[in-house]
């Protein structure tokens, strides 16, 4: 069984098309960049599968099951924008995980907090977006789970932050899991994506892992993309 199966989404907002017939199967032990301008449909999906936004058309299942109470269990989201309260320092939050999540590795969010530099007694409020977004990875990161959905994890930070929470992410999550890059930044994710699909208005045009691509194209991913969806 995939670890996720993704089943002819549709999802319409209104007249918009947000995704159309999206099916895909991720197996367990990949990192997989999701990958589309903006507006192509990665927040959307990712939203389904996380249980926020309901299909119109389709289902998804995570390890067999649709999602709900039993997959929050087994799935990490950073979602695109903060979430986390203004008022709570970082101590805080990591008291929040712990207590919420059976599979929060308090010395491991510890540890990435320490190496980036962030104030345990400063609360959100005064942090800068970057510092939100980076305090935000290392919650996500510090769990054992078997998803991992990312959304623009590397979207508002520098390029040598970029590095280590590229690092981070390689080095942290549990080897039997599925982690979802959704990014437009290719350049500084495809060097540790195992699989990767391109998305367009909604539609799947392209799900393969990145070796065959450099194999059978002679070319990055990077460059793949930048044919692919060019103006």
């Amino acid at each position: 069984m995939a670890r996720i199966e993704i089943n002819h989404v549709t999802k319409q907002f209104g007249s918009l098309t947000a995704l159309d017939s999206v099916a895909l199967k991720l197996e367990k032990g990949q990192i997989v960049g999701l990958l589309g301008p903006n507006g192509s449909g990665k927040t959307t999906l990712i939203k389904i599968l996380n249980g926020l936004l309901q299909p119109t058309a389709g289902n998804v299942t995570i390890n067999g099951m649709e999602p709900g109470v039993g997959t929050k269990r087994v799935v990490a989201y950073l979602p695109d924008r903060n979430a986390l309260p203004d008022y709570m320092t970082s101590s805080q939050l990591m008291d929040i995980y712990q207590d919420f999540f059976e599979d929060f590795d308090r010395q491991k969010a510890e540890a990435m907090v320490d190496d980036l530099g962030i104030d345990r007694s400063q609360t959100m409020k005064k942090m800068s977006k970057g510092t939100k977004e980076k305090l935000q990875l290392c919650l996500v990161m510090a769990r054992q789970a078997e998803v991992y959905l990312l959304d623009e994890p590397i979207g508002g930070v520098d390029p040598a932050t970029r590095d280590y929470i590229l690092r981070t992410i390689i080095s942290n999550y549990n080897e039997d899991a599925v982690v979802i890059i959704s990014t437009h930044l290719i350049a500084d994710v495809e060097s540790v994506l195992d699989d990767v699909v391109f998305i367009k208005e909604g539609r799947v045009v392209l799900h393969k892992a990145a070796d065959e691509i450099r194999e059978e194209k002679g070319e990055s991913v990077d460059k793949l993309f930048r044919e692919v969806f060019k103006c």
